[in-house]
This record gives structure tokens, C-alpha cells and sequence, in this order.
């Protein structure tokens, strides 16, 4: 096993931890050392053996492959627990929203949007909207204001990665 590059011992180490297929599997940065097609893979597993009706218990730093792989996360900051539940519920609790729209929005309209109360800023892409509530916002008000503007939407849905929610969660900057 000296011989082995860190990604076949990483590996190795999977199976050998899989063998008698134990219902709690603990993996602490599974991913360390492997190159994409080998992270992806490794993600593959972990996934495909939790459908199987086990528990995979994963400690990772790597937060897009958590978000990726993961179903339910505890974020700890210093030994205490900040926040358990659903990885989707974590993350969908920020204050931006990805607006998809059928067709462009015309910049205008984006000064519009952004005009209206309870908007801090709103900002077009390639998918449509990117518009960040203030204090005031709320999502159902907003989407009254778009069909207001007949504005094109197709959805609604927070904007938020793993690590944005990580940091505000543990009082970093996001």
C-alpha cells in the first residue's frame, strides 16, 4: 500500500470501511486526495449507499461537495452546534433570490424592480433576475411586484450556496 497514490489509498480505505456493509458509515473528508472523476465517483457511492437504507456521516470542509452529496448537515463552529436540518432548508433561508425568466429582462426593468420597496438590489443574468430583499422583503410580495411589471417568470427560488449559509451561520461574512 506504500506504494499507492493518496486517491487509491482513499479508496481503499472506502471499501475496506464498507466491508459487512454496516448500517452507520463515518467518513471523514472522503474526498481528500482524489482528482474530479475520482471525487465524483467517491460522491456516487456515498449517495448510492445511503438510498440503500444506511446512515453516511460525512465531516468535510469541502462544502460544495457536501451541499452535492448530502441530505441533512450539522454546522458546527468552535465544538458547538449552530444549526442541524436539511441541507435545502439551510440554504434556502438567505435573503437573495434567483428570479428565471422566460425571456431577457430588459436592463429598465431591472432599475424597476430594483426601485421597489423591500428590494436592496436587483441585477440581470443569463437565467433571468438576481434581486437581494432588504429587511422589508418578502418573497410573495416581490413576485406580486414581477407579475405587476409582466415581468416573464418562470420560477422563484432562493440563491444561496452551502458556503454563504456556512458563513453567515458561524458570523463569517458571506
Amino acid at each position: 500500500m506504500r506504494t499507492y497514490s493518496q486517491g487509491m489509498r482513499q479508496r481503499l480505505a472506502l471499501a475496506q470501511a464498507m466491508l459487512g456493509l454496516p448500517d452507520l458509515l463515518i467518513l471523514d473528508e472522503p474526498t481528500n486526495g482524489l482528482d474530479p472523476p475520482q471525487i465524483r465517483e467517491m460522491r456516487e457511492v456515498m449517495i448510492r449507499y445511503a438510498a440503500a437504507g444506511r446512515t453516511v456521516i460525512v465531516s468535510s470542509h469541502l462544502l460544495s461537495e457536501v451541499e452535492q452529496s448530502c441530505t441533512h448537515l450539522v454546522v458546527m463552529d468552535r465544538g458547538q452546534l449552530v444549526q442541524a436540518g436539511p441541507v435545502h432548508e439551510i440554504i434556502g433561508s438567505g435573503d437573495t433570490l434567483l428570479v428565471g425568466t422566460v425571456t431577457p429582462v430588459d436592463e429598465p426593468v431591472a432599475e424597476k424592480i430594483a426601485a421597489l420597496p423591500g428590494i436592496a438590489s436587483a441585477v440581470r443574468t443569463d437565467e433571468g433576475l438576481l434581486v437581494r430583499l432588504d429587511a422589508d422583503g418578502t418573497a410573495p410580495r416581490l413576485i406580486a411586484e414581477l407579475v405587476r411589471l409582466e415581468v416573464p417568470v418562470a420560477s422563484v427560488g432562493p440563491h444561496r450556496r452551502l458556503e454563504d449559509a456556512f458563513l453567515t451561520l458561524i458570523g463569517g461574512s458571506a
